[in-house]
C-alpha cells in the first residue's frame, strides 16, 4: 500500500529530471522526491520499499539516492531489481551503506545486512573494477561501478585505501580484522541495452 503526496503522473508527463531518495526520512533536499514508509512532513510518497517500486514507470528514473537506507531492506535483490528497472539508461544509483567492520553497525537492530567491497559486484554483470569474480546469475541487473570508496574515520586511512582499486580489496583481504571501515560509498550506473 502506497500514496503519493504529490502528482507523481504529472511529475514524470513533465519530462524534467527526476531524482529520488529512499529512505530519507526527515531529511529534506530539494529537487529529489523523498520515498519513506513512515508518513513525515518531508515524505512525498509513503511507500514499504520491500515492495519495490512498482508505482514508478520503467526508465523514468535519472537518479537515485540510498544514504543509510539499504542496509535496513530484507529482500536487497527485489529493491536492486526495482531501482534498476525505474532507472533510465545512464541513470545513477548513488549509495552509502555501513561497511560490515562498522562497530556500530550492529549496535542498530534495524540493521538487515551488512555491506562489503564486493556487494555491489553482485549487481553487475562485469567484475570491473575489482579482480575477485563474484556470481553473476542471481539477477537481471548490470548496473557499473562507477566509483567506490572506503569511508574511515580517518581521513588519511581513506586517502591511503582508495587510492586504488587493489589497495581496497587487500583491505578488505587483509586489513579489515584490524582497521573498522566506517562505511561504503558507491555510485552505479544503470546498463541496457535498448
Amino acid at each position: 500500500m502506497s500514496y503519493s503526496k504529490i502528482n507523481l503522473s504529472d511529475v514524470i508527463g513533465r519530462q524534467e529530471k527526476i531524482v529520488l531518495e529512499l529512505g530519507g526520512g526527515p531529511r529534506y533536499r530539494p529537487g529529489r522526491i523523498n520515498i519513506d514508509i513512515v508518513d513525515l512532513p518531508e515524505t512525498d510518497i509513503v511507500a514499504d520499499l520491500e515492495q519495490g517500486l512498482p508505482f514508478l514507470p520503467a526508465n523514468s528514473v535519472d537518479s537515485i539516492h540510498a544514504t543509510s537506507f539499504l542496509e535496513h531492506v530484507q529482500n536487497l535483490e527485489l529493491l536492486m531489481s526495482e531501482i534498476y528497472r525505474v532507472l533510465k539508461p545512464g541513470g545513477k544509483l548513488y549509495a552509502f551503506t555501513p561497511h560490515f567492520t562498522n562497530p556500530f553497525y550492529y549496535s542498530d537492530y534495524t540493521h538487515i545486512r551488512p555491506f562489503g567491497l564486493y556487494t555491489y559486484s553482485y549487481f553487475s554483470k562485469s567484475h570491473y573494477p575489482f579482480r575477485r569474480k563474484v556470481p553473476k546469475f542471481y539477477n537481471q541487473c548490470n548496473f557499473r561501478i562507477n566509483s567506490i570508496r572506503l569511508i574511515f574515520r580517518s581521513r588519511l586511512l581513506t586517502k591511503i585505501f582508495n587510492f586504488r582499486y587493489r589497495l581496497k580489496e587487500i583491505y578488505e583481504l587483509r586489513f579489515s580484522p584490524f582497521i573498522p571501515c566506517y562505511g561504503l560509498d558507491a555510485e552505479l550506473i544503470a546498463v541496457k541495452d535498448d
